[in-house]
């Protein structure tokens, strides 16, 4: 047995080799923590994007990295690493150097085990300068907002003399159904052209950061109540049933009645459309922290492997059934920024052609 320890150490030396030899490969910067938060293997790129020519072993990260929000205010990243359990990512952040220069940062934070059999525990880091990225990213939301807005006024327009020239066209017994037909696709094309800007309006206003939050109290009954009154005609038009189920418990909730509105908008006109027979319910439920709002629906339900990516910017599911009805694939996307706004929580239960169940708990903001 003593005869096999130089073999070994000979050959936890050359693992110690391979492991720096990948690392220093990555474009990315890597920085292996132990338990304790300090810093035991790292790399060139995590040098050159910190800016140092010196050792980083055994130092602390909030020694060495000074992260900014985007607030301009300081956060700290060994508190953040510590509390971490699960993988978490994020391109919010920027790297704040000595002279005042920043830079945006992508942050990766994942808890690991450090070495093979060793239960040896701690956490890896990858950092990557996304300046570029995002300065592109900028100019585009930038673009998205001039577009829509400008386009808003002259769709608006549009769409409101179609429907007139629509409701004259049928009042009259003397035009042709095929003079109808063309003004209902028309109409039906522009009313959707219309909410797509909206969507895009939204989506803009939320990666920029300037969408506001205004507080007010809401009446939970009251909203679920008014969302299924106007929202019946439409229902009743796929021969659906629309009910609600509302928590007799339910006290005023303190949030934005906007965005909690036009989250249910979202998850209701998604139940309707995607339901062919059946029913869609819209729910409440009292939480001493907030309300649980839910909508359920018997509908075609969404496949295992489309449940991840339903929130995904401009996704769209393969299935024939979806495909057969119009949309930007942005409703679920605008709806998780919403949602992040308000600090609330959303949920998705759903079986393919057995329905879905969309679940929100909102927090009470003070």
């Amino acid at each position: 047995m003593v005869k096999l320890i130089p073999q070994v150490r000979r050959s936890a030396g050359v693992d110690h080799e391979r492991l720096n030899s990948l690392i220093n490969s990555m474009a990315d910067g890597v920085i292996a923590l132990d338990k304790t938060g300090k810093i035991v293997i790292y790399n060139g790129a995590a040098l050159n994007i910190l800016d140092l020519n010196s050792s980083m072993v055994n130092k602390t990260l909030s020694r060495i990295i000074n992260l900014i929000d985007n607030n301009n205010q300081p956060v700290d990243i060994h508190d953040m690493v510590m509390k971490t359990k699960t993988p978490t990512t994020s391109r919010d952040y920027r790297l704040q150097y000595p002279d005042k220069k920043t830079i945006n940062l992508y942050l990766s934070i994942a808890p690991v085990h450090l070495g093979f059999g060793t239960g040896m525990q701690g956490y890896v880091l990858l950092l990557r300068d996304i300046t570029r990225e995002k300065s592109v990213e900028e100019e585009r939301d930038e673009f998205i907002s001039v577009v829509s807005h400008e386009l808003r006024t002259p769709i608006a327009i549009a769409e409101g003399n179609l429907g007139n020239a629509l409701f004259i066209a049928q009042k009259s017994s003397t035009t042709d159904k095929a003079v109808i037909d063309a003004l209902k696709q028309a109409h039906n094309q522009t009313t959707f052209l219309a909410s797509m800007i909206n969507d895009l309006s939204t989506l803009s206003r939320a990666e920029r950061g300037v969408l506001t939050l205004e507080l007010e109290p809401i009446n939970a009954h009251e909203l679920i109540q008014e969302l299924t009154k106007n929202y019946t005609p439409e229902a009743e038009a796929k021969s659906l049933t629309l009910h609600n189920e509302i928590d007799p418990k339910l006290e005023l909730l303190n949030s934005s009645r906007l965005y909690v509105r036009e989250i249910l908008q979202n998850f209701i006109t998604n139940a309707i459309k995607y339901t062919e027979k059946g029913s869609v319910t819209i729910g409440a439920k009292a939480n001493k922290e907030g309300v649980c709002f839910y909508v359920h629906d018997t509908g075609i339900g969404i496949s295992k492997t489309d449940l991840d990516k339903v929130f995904d910017k401009f996704f769209r599911s393969e299935d024939f059934r979806t495909r057969q009805n119009s949309g930007t694939g942005l409703g679920l996307y605008v709806t998780m920024k919403l949602a992040k706004l308000i600090h609330a929580e959303i949920t998705l239960e759903s079986e393919l052609n057995k329905g879905s169940t969309f679940k929100i708990f909102v927090p009470n903001i003070k």
